[in-house]
C-alpha cells in the first residue's frame, strides 16, 4: 500500500498533513528517509518509523456503538447525522462502515468496521445470524402471536419470514401496551416492525441487544462506542 495512506490510517493526519510530515524528513522506511508518499510499502515486511518510533499499522478496526435515535446507519448523509459522525476523527481514518442498518428511530448495538469479509459473513442471508431486539408494542401481545412468529409470519409484500422467537415480558391492559423480546435470523428492511404489523400491532420503541455472539455493552451510553476486545472479534469470526 502507499506510504501516505498507511501513515494516514495510522493516525498521522490527513493526506495533506502526511505530505507535510514527509517533507520534514522524519519518516524512514527500513532505515532510509522517505519523502515520497506514493512509494509502496508493506506493513508486514517493512520497518516504518516516524521520529524514530515504529509505526504499528492496524489493518482492520472494530467498534461497538450504542446507536441513539435520530442518527442514520450510513457513512455520509446531507440531511442527518450519521453513525460515523459519532466517532472521533482518528477512528474515522480507516473508513469503518456500519454492518447492516438500524432505522433512524431504532437504538442499540451496531458494529462498525472496515473488515469487508466479516461484514459479508454477518450479513449474508445464508448465515442466519441471530439478532435480538427488545421492543415496546402498542397492543397486547399474546401467546398466539408468539406461535405465529415461531411458524414464520407473512409480511405485507408476501414475504414469508423465517421462524422467530418471541418472548412476552410484560403487558399492560389499561394502557394497551406490551414489552417483548424477539430473536430473528435474517435482516429484512424494517423487519421487526413489519412482523408486528402482520399481527395488527405497532412497534413504538425498538432496541437491538445483540448480533450473533456480540452483545451490547451495558456500560455504553447512547452515542458512545468502544473498540471490540480480541475475544469479541474472535467470537464473531469463529462463530458456528
Amino acid at each position: 500500500m502507499r506510504l501516505d495512506k498507511l501513515l494516514s490510517h495510522s493516525g498521522f493526519g490527513t493526506r495533506k498533513e502526511v505530505k507535510n510530515l514527509l517533507k520534514k524528513k522524519v519518516v524512514t522506511v527500513n532505515g532510509t528517509f522517505q519523502k515520497d508518499g506514493k512509494v509502496q510499502v508493506s506493513p508486514e515486511t517493512d520497518l516504518i518509523e516516524v521520529f524514530g518510533e515504529k509505526v504499528e499499522y492496524q489493518e482492520f478496526v472494530y467498534f461497538m456503538l450504542h446507536k441513539p435515535k435520530g442518527v442514520i446507519s450510513a457513512t455520509t448523509d446531507n440531511l442527518h447525522e450519521t453513525v460515523i459522525d459519532l466517532l472521533q476523527p482518528q477512528d474515522q481514518l480507516q473508513e469503518p462502515f456500519p454492518v447492516g442498518r438500524l432505522d433512524i428511530d431504532t437504538e442499540g448495538l451496531l458494529l462498525l468496521t472496515n473488515d469487508g469479509n466479516l461484514a459479508h459473513e454477518l450479513l449474508s442471508p445464508k448465515k442466519h445470524v441471530n439478532k435480538v431486539y427488545q421492543a415496546e408494542i402498542k397492543g397486547i401481545v399474546i401467546e398466539k402471536d408468539a406461535v405465529a412468529f415461531l411458524k414464520g409470519v407473512t409480511l405485507e409484500d408476501g414475504y414469508n419470514c423465517k421462524p422467530a422467537e418471541l418472548v412476552i415480558h410484560e403487558t399492560d391492559g389499561a394502557k394497551g401496551t406490551s414489552k417483548i423480546e424477539v430473536t430473528i435470523h435474517e435482516g429484512k428492511f424494517h423487519q421487526v416492525k413489519r412482523m408486528f404489523e402482520s399481527v395488527d400491532k405497532e412497534v413504538t420503541y425498538l432496541k437491538r441487544l445483540s448480533m450473533g455472539p456480540l452483545y451490547l455493552d451495558e456500560n455504553l451510553q447512547l452515542g458512545e462506542y468502544r473498540t471490540l476486545t480480541q475475544d469479541e472479534i474472535e467470537s464473531l469470526k469463529n462463530r458456528k
